[in-house]
Order: structure tokens, then C-alpha cells, then sequence
């Protein structure tokens, strides 16, 4: 989905945040202080949001189709399955974890405002966020994903998870083909964030 994907008209300025001010401040501070240049400042984020964030939901993920045992566990409580692993916190006390079939894929969004599993995921990104997608995603759930890249087959069930402040959501999406032979640590690096939300899946590996 692209930006573009998201307009809702003619865009007026809209009035920020506390938090999001004092973030503005600290940035333009930093810049001015030559300790560091905004370019830097987004390659930190872009890197904690697509890389470092995701990471340990990647590892769940993994663990989950290495081992039947932990996936079972996962499934039925993930909130204690994932803190075996080391996450959890405020932000993880009521995890429920969705399993992608051929048969069902989950599409998971916060309609209120972005509930999001950060200590699993990261940032959320800015399209997560938006007003668009967090419309759209229940009312034309194929339409978005289509706009992801990705078309279910009719045949595929789309259920859509509404997280809340309470409850959180992960996607364990479907382990791809031509991986029998992959370790846990190579399966790893083939998860997505976006295939953790239900907007992608895991390809198989080139």
C-alpha cells in the first residue's frame, strides 16, 4: 500500500501531539548541535523500525515452525509462549497470536488509534497509523492487501483482528516451501514484519 493509497482529500494541517513537539524540539536540537544530521536520525528509525524491532518477533516466529511443541504453547497462551523468549513488558501482557492456513489468513489493525506490539515488531510504520488503513482494512480488507501485493484466493478466508490498548495481536504466518533444510537462524531472516501483521506473506526463498 502506498502512500498515495491513503489520501482522504484535501490535507490540512493537523495539530501535533505533546509528545510529538518535544520529540520535533530534541530532533532539531540534536541537528543543531551537529551531534547529529536528520538524514542520520531517519536512518536510526528506519533501522529500528524495519530491522532491529522486528527481530524478535522473527524469532517467535521461527521457534514456532521449528518446534511443534513451542508452536502448540504459542497458539494457546502467547503472551507465556513469547516470554519464554525473553519479550514482553506493558506492551506484551495480553498477546494472541493468529496462525495463517491455506484456508485462513488474519489481518490484524487498530481502528481507534495504533495498539501495536513494539517490543515484538518495532515502530509501527506510518501506514499502520493512518486513518486510510485503519478504515479500509475493515470495510475492504482484499482491496488493501491486493494494494500490499497480496491476493488471496477467494478460497482463503480474510478475518480482520481490531487490537486495543488490552489485547495485541501477532500473526504467525505460514512457513514457506523449500525451507525443510533451513535452520532456525536462516528461517529467521525470512520473516517480515508486514507478513507479522497479515499485510504479506514469507516467500519462499530465492
Amino acid at each position: 500500500m502506498t502512500d498515495h493509497a491513503h489520501d482522504d482529500g484535501p490535507h490540512h494541517p493537523q495539530p501535533i501531539s505533546p509528545i510529538e513537539a518535544r520529540v520535533a524540539a530534541l530532533e532539531a536540537v540534536l541537528v543543531e548541535s551537529g551531534m547529529f544530521d536528520a538524514e542520520q536520525l531517519d536512518a536510526i528509525v528506519d533501522n529500528f523500525e524495519h530491522t532491529l524491532g522486528p527481530l524478535n518477533g522473527a524469532k517467535v516466529v521461527a521457534r514456532a515452525w521449528v518446534d511443534a511443541d513451542y508452536r502448540a504453547r504459542l497458539l494457546s497462551d502467547g503472551t507465556a509462549a513469547i516470554a519464554e523468549l525473553g519479550f514482553g513488558g506493558p506492551e506484551g501482557d495480553h498477546m494472541v497470536v493468529l496462525e495463517n492456513t491455506p484456508q485462513v489468513h488474519n489481518l490484524v489493525v487498530c481502528t481507534l488509534c495504533s495498539c501495536y506490539p513494539r517490543m515484538l515488531l518495532g515502530l509501527p510504520p506510518a501506514w499502520y497509523k493512518s486513518r486510510a488503513y485503519r478504515s479500509r482494512a475493515v470495510r475492504e480488507p482484499r482491496a488493501v492487501l491486493r494494494e500490499f501485493g497480496l491476493a488471496l484466493p477467494e478460497s482463503t478466508s480474510l478475518r480482520v483482528h481490531d487490537s486495543t490498548a488490552d489485547l495485541r495481536y501477532l500473526v504467525l504466518p505460514m512457513r514457506p516451501a523449500r525451507t525443510e533444510d533451513f535452520t532456525e537462524e536462516q528461517l529467521i531472516a525470512l520473516v517480515t514484519r508486514d507478513s507479522m501483521i497479515g499485510t504479506a506473506i514469507v516467500h519462499e526463498p530465492a
